[in-house]
């Protein structure tokens, strides 16, 4: 589907275009640092207007990629090719609606370097939108890749107070995985002669060279969501990220894992993931979890809330490799939702840290004197985290766990002690901030949330009971691309097997 005009370069390369006119601007006296961010404001209100237009546009019945664009490069070998199906769509608008409140979200927070910061946000929206739209294997990698660069800056330059320690760790773990990454895209271009996307997902790599590729592609994927054991970078960053930094590392860039499972490791090597599925259950049971029970022993807020983000990852990666409508649009709803309610529960810790500037939660008590339209989002968002019914968190869970179930009922019983250990720390963490007496002389003159914090809550607090309740607007979204990926495999196993018995006999 095209509507004529190259609208997915549009949306990925004009966030370049305000990071370009940021640095247009002289000066660094107060009113230049004031039209950077308005620019960046501006620039990112505008990039989210134009992604809706491809939701509006969208034909939701079929599983093909739409939007396409493709200009060749190198004699052909590789090209510029975009495109977007149900699934990609949904993380492009995810990734869209995100960034114009984490600029609101850095407003006041960040008052050094400010032009520096807006551009590095805008490059890094460009990079991320990048990545769901490429359709060439090398395309993709150089914007995933790309990614890493300006997060390194955001966490090393506006960070805490081991800011370069946590953002060497993130890039040395992340790079590390992506080596392995790129070597298996090597190796499928010498094998199929193409880097492109829609040719390789209808190739039939040989099955004694599926598992190395599948194990390739895997040291990326896991070090991205993160998976257990290569998490321990995800706890390091989040503490020592400015607010917005943390919103997108846990709304966006740890979705490119799953988004990666979904785009290669599951339809590309069909055969490797069917064989290695209870390893990643294994692991998936691991991290919901232990990471549940560490996020039980944290002192400071955001640590708790980053190993949250690790368990929750768990009920997707676990979702996935279930290769079952449920289990797998159950993982792609369980994303989207967490990027919304992580990335809330993340600006609900920066509101009370631009007041404060302590994230331990002993210092807190008693908010909900103070701050009653704090305690309430926060509230709506502690309970999404734990998947109470009549919300986003949910729908996700439930979806997974379903699909777990009908693939083995023991995967699915230890996974759900994950959901009763989340509301174990949750609601301590909830209990511990906002109830109770106001004791502490800190507190006693803490405001409520002003109007741009207002502001960037209220699109969130809708969203999270919205999705909730009326789940379907996600789902019809995925439903053709999903039923297309469980075919594709089946297909694949089945043809797998026939040859295994011709040989056989």
């Amino acid at each position: 589907m095209t509507i004529g005009w190259p609208i997915l370069s549009a949306i990925t390369f004009l966030p370049i275009l305000g990071a370009l006119f940021i640095f247009a601007i002289r000066g660094t006296d107060a009113v230049a640092v004031r039209n950077a961010r308005y620019v960046a404001l501006w620039t990112t209100v505008i990039t989210f207007l134009l992604s809706l237009v491809i939701w509006m546009e969208f034909d939701f019945t079929t599983a093909e990629f739409q939007f396409v664009e493709q200009e060749e490069w190198l004699g052909g070998s590789i090209s510029y090719h975009m495109g977007v199906d149900g699934i990609s769509m949904l993380f492009v608008i995810l990734t869209t609606f995100l960034m114009p409140l984490c600029i609101l979200a850095s407003w006041d927070a960040i008052q050094d370097r400010v032009k520096e910061y807006m551009i590095a946000f805008l490059v890094l929206e460009t990079l991320m939108i990048g990545v769901f739209c490429a359709l060439d294997l090398v395309v993709f990698y150089l914007f995933f890749e790309g990614g890493l660069i300006p997060m390194f800056l955001i966490i090393g330059v506006w960070g805490g107070k081991r800011r370069v320690y946590a953002s060497f760790k993130f890039f040395l773990y992340t790079l590390l995985g992506s080596v392995l990454m790129l070597l298996a895209i090597m190796a499928m271009y010498w094998e199929a002669g193409t880097t492109d996307i829609p040719t390789l997902l209808a190739y039939r790599f040989p099955p004694g060279m599926q598992g190395w590729l599948w194990f390739a592609f895997l040291a990326s994927f896991a070090v991205k969501m993160p998976m257990w054991p290569v998490h321990t970078w995800l706890p390091d960053a989040h503490v020592e990220a400015p607010t917005a930094g943390s919103v997108v590392l846990a709304a966006i860039l740890l979705k490119m894992g799953g988004y990666g499972f979904l785009r290669f490791s599951i339809p590309m090597f069909p055969i490797a993931s069917d064989q290695f599925a209870p390893v990643i259950f294994v692991l998936s049971v691991v991290a919901i979890i232990y990471t549940s029970l560490v996020a039980l022993a944290q002192e400071d807020v955001k640590k708790l809330i980053a190993y949250s983000s690790v368990a929750h990852m768990g009920f997707v990666t676990m979702g996935l490799f279930t290769f079952t409508a449920q289990g797998l649009q159950g993982g792609i709803f369980q994303m989207l939702s967490h990027g919304i309610v992580s990335a809330a529960l993340f600006l609900c810790v920066g509101v009370i840290y631009d007041r404060m500037h302590t994230r331990e939660i002993a210092a807190y008590g008693g908010l909900v004197n103070r701050m009653p339209v704090y305690a309430f989002c926060f509230m709506v968002f502690t309970l999404a985290n734990v998947g109470l019914p009549g919300t986003s968190g949910f729908v996700g869970e439930f979806l997974t766990l379903l699909g777990a179930f009908r693939v083995n009922s023991w995967v699915a019983l230890l996974a759900t002690t994950g959901i009763i250990l989340s509301a174990a720390y949750a609601l301590w963490l909830y209990r511990k901030v906002i109830f109770g007496k106001l004791e502490k002389p800190a507190l006693k003159d803490i405001t409520d949330m002003n109007m741009r914090e207002v502001a960037f809550m209220v699109p969130l607090v809708v969203l999270t009971i919205l999705f909730g309740f009326y789940p379907a607007p996600l789902l019809d979204v995925t439903v053709a691309s999903v039923d297309n990926l469980i075919k594709n495999y089946e297909a694949a196993l089945a043809a797998a097997s026939q040859a295994q018995l011709a040989v056989a006999h």
